[in-house]
């Protein structure tokens, strides 16, 4: 063989061995894809979990996830597991949102872990059932809004603010002014107000009367047993009892597949993942 046989050789082998490459990691991102997604290939019946954890900041992901088992045929039921003590208002208003339209598609039912408090509680009292531990921590249906003020310290440190603003109350809760009477009755207004958005939606998705939520709603928290005598919860469960009635409920035999979404750890999975969902919007 001359030299250009040669050349040619080494061309085509490393022609093939790229096209290998390429072949295999298309086959394992795809597999793992699938398998991260809790999904199979034969479209049979299964039940989603979605998680919702930590502090509530933002609505987007968890939305993306409810509506994507909404649609899926061949999912029969969602289960919501929230380990939260809630967060902000605006994201814990979109879930709850979401879940009530889920709910006309197809069963929701809610498992509270260790603690699923305020935003927490707010999303899941949206579902069709409520599991919890009887030792959960839940309830806390109330509003908070806290201000810190560093006047005396700046004082002491000679420090002085000067505030240019358009609009009396632009700087309402400034930590270098004192709050008027003025503001604070703004404030409370408005903490109030939510606080009654709070009170009906607990009663809308519970079922329940308004003056009977609004005993309960003074921002205290419930074990899971106490819930369950004020008709916070419907059952004393673990996850796996919420997937076991969430299966009886979608009418599935045997042992449910989960279809559920895993944080990737591995860099290329998550980009390729990202940029299907990119792709597919």
């Amino acid at each position: 063989m001359n030299i250009w046989g040669k050349r040619s050789f080494l061309k085509n082998l490393v022609a093939l061995s790229i096209v290998t490459i390429l072949l295999f990691g298309a086959v394992w991102l795809i597999s793992s894809f699938v398998l991260r997604e809790g999904g199979d290939l034969t479209g049979r019946d299964k039940l989603a979990l979605i998680k919702i954890e930590g502090i509530i900041t933002e609505s987007e992901d968890i939305i993306r996830q409810i509506k994507k088992y909404r649609e899926e045929p061949s999912v029969k039921a969602i289960i919501l597991r929230i380990e939260s003590p809630g967060g902000a208002v605006g994201p814990s208003q979109e879930i709850y949102s979401e879940v009530l339209k889920t709910k006309e598609a197809k069963k929701v039912v809610a498992s509270l872990g260790g603690l699923a408090a305020s935003g927490g509680y707010y999303i899941a009292s949206g579902s069709d059932r409520i599991f919890a531990n009887p030792g959960t921590i839940t309830g806390s249906i109330g509003v908070i809004m806290a201000f810190s003020n560093f006047q005396e310290l700046m004082k002491k440190l000679g420090l002085k603010t000067t505030v240019i603003k358009s609009g009396k109350h632009k700087d309402i809760g400034s930590p270098v002014k004192e709050l008027t009477e003025e503001e604070r009755k703004i404030l409370q207004d408005v903490s109030d107000d939510i606080h009654g958005q709070f009170i009906e939606a607990v009663a809308r998705g519970r079922n329940l009367k308004i003056e009977s939520v609004k005993e309960l709603a003074d921002g205290r928290i419930f074990s899971g047993k106490q819930a369950k005598e004020a008709g916070l919860i419907d059952e004393l469960g673990t996850l796996e009892d919420a997937i076991s009635y969430s299966k009886k409920l979608a009418g599935i035999k045997g042992k449910p597949k989960i279809a559920q979404e895993r944080k990737e750890k591995n860099l290329l999975l998550r980009l390729f993942r990202e940029g299907l969902l990119y792709f597919n919007q």
